[in-house]
């Protein structure tokens, strides 16, 4: 740890996406996430790597594909997927350098929360934003200059559907807006209307954590990451690898790092690249983590992103339905494993609300789209003539990445009939010499 290491507050919301006004949606009233923005650093191209829950947290605090650290699917009961043992969170690493470690409120990336690390674990699991956001700022407040720094996780369940419906009231105060790739219809606007007020009583919490860091004694070299697990809760989005599942947001602010100006920081990053980033900041070597500790995130430190190839993956959520996929700048390419519904609802609704534009029918082995003509993914265009330079390009990458990752769906055995042709297919991609 270096000498003037900064203070760190990560602060990680539920089911957000990118749904805010400072992301372009002008309907959410969101000042406090906003002001943060316009205060720090905002990330254009922030994805997770996994659209559901556990495994997109588990990847941001191990730095590892979920497929790595064996977070397969949900955390909690019945479910019952955890981190691998050999895996260490970042606060297990930040620990052992020196900083003071705490957790406040939610967390979704293990059934052990007191085994990552943290020497304070007051872990809360469906505890408001209100009352979580005011102790987090109460251990805020309490840091003395001069202290050992700190590194403080606070989660916030919100904007979480809470059974049929959100935890705040529905805002329609600017209007309200339906992504172009669900249908216009008074339910959904009804469903995002709640989704709005939901954001709203999480984004005032989001000002009280701020504003204690604002009003603390080491405010200027203190590192506030606010960020999200996934995409929004609606069809074509969480538990999809299209764009609407994978977005998150990333807004930071740290003044002595020059992390600060209003930047809006253009470029792909990964939530895995998190890891390597705040151990860099910190001043831990992550290069000299030992053996399968090693992250395969990118740091974007100094605020210059690198990464030009995105993978996602999703295996399970509450059923088995794996794909993985391969994102470019311009393209992404999707593997499916299953039969498995081409659209899983993960409104987590007794009567879904909001209806996709194209569901129906199962998953193809693959899906290409073209992301500069076709932004919202709804023109697969793999076996499109034009497109086969692409295709076969996008499977070989996709194929090495899973190969030298140990994915088990590409090394494994195949558990249905779709799973072999897919595998098949890229192992041929792979070694394209093979009969």
């Amino acid at each position: 740890m270096q000498r003037d290491a900064p203070n760190i507050v990560l602060v990680i919301v539920h089911d957000l996406g990118r749904h805010l006004g400072c992301y372009g949606v002008e309907t959410v009233s969101s000042p406090e996430c906003d002001a943060l923005a316009a205060d720090g650093v905002l990330f254009e191209d922030s994805f997770t790597v996994a659209p559901q829950c556990s495994p997109s947290r588990a990847a941001l605090f191990t730095g590892r594909y979920p497929h790595q650290n064996g977070m397969f699917g949900l955390a909690h009961d019945p479910h019952g997927w955890d981190i691998h043992d050999s895996e260490r969170h970042l606060a297990s690493h930040l620990s052992e350098s020196g900083y003071s470690t705490a957790l406040i409120g939610f967390q979704h990336e293990t059934n052990r929360p007191e085994e990552m690390g943290f020497l304070e674990c007051d872990y809360r699991w469906h505890d408001s934003c209100e009352n979580i956001s005011r102790d987090a700022a109460s251990y805020i407040s309490s840091r003395a200059a001069g202290d050992s720094p700190y590194y403080l996780q606070v989660g916030l369940i919100e904007p979480h559907r809470h059974f049929d419906m959100y935890g705040g009231r529905p805002d329609k105060s600017r209007g309200v807006w339906v992504p172009p790739y669900l249908a216009d219809e008074p339910s959904a606007k009804e469903d995002f209307a709640a989704f709005q007020g939901a954001i709203s009583k999480m984004d005032a919490s989001v000002g009280v954590i701020r504003r204690a860091v604002d009003e603390s004694a080491d405010a200027e070299n203190t590192l506030i990451v606010f960020t999200t697990d996934h995409g929004i809760p609606f069809p074509r989005a969480k538990c999809s690898l299209y764009d609407p599942g994978l977005e998150t947001a990333l807004i930071a602010r740290w003044p002595e790092g020059g992390w600060t100006g209003s930047k809006r920081i253009e470029g792909m990053v990964a939530n895995l690249d998190l890891f390597p980033t705040i151990l860099e900041i910190a001043g831990v070597d992550p290069s000299g983590l030992p053996g399968d500790a090693k992250p395969e995130g990118v740091s974007f430190a100094h605020l210059s992103p690198r990464r030009q190839i995105l993978f996602g993956e999703k295996t399970y959520h509450d059923y088995y339905d794996p794909m993985r996929c391969v994102r470019t700048p311009r393209f992404k390419l999707i593997a499916n494993f299953s039969t498995a519904p081409s659209v899983q609802d993960p409104s987590q609704a007794w009567r879904p609300l909001t209806t996709p534009l194209s569901a129906g029918g199962t998953h193809p082995d693959f899906e290409l789209y073209d992301l500069e003509s076709d932004p919202h993914e709804l023109d697969n265009c793999h076996d499109v003539t034009d497109y086969q330079v692409e295709f076969q390009e996008l499977k070989s990458t996709l194929a090495r990445w899973m190969a030298s990752s140990d994915d088990a769906l590409l090394t494994g055995a195949p558990l249905n009939p779709q799973h072999r042709r897919v595998r098949s297919a890229l192992l041929k991609a792979l070694r394209p010499e093979d009969p």
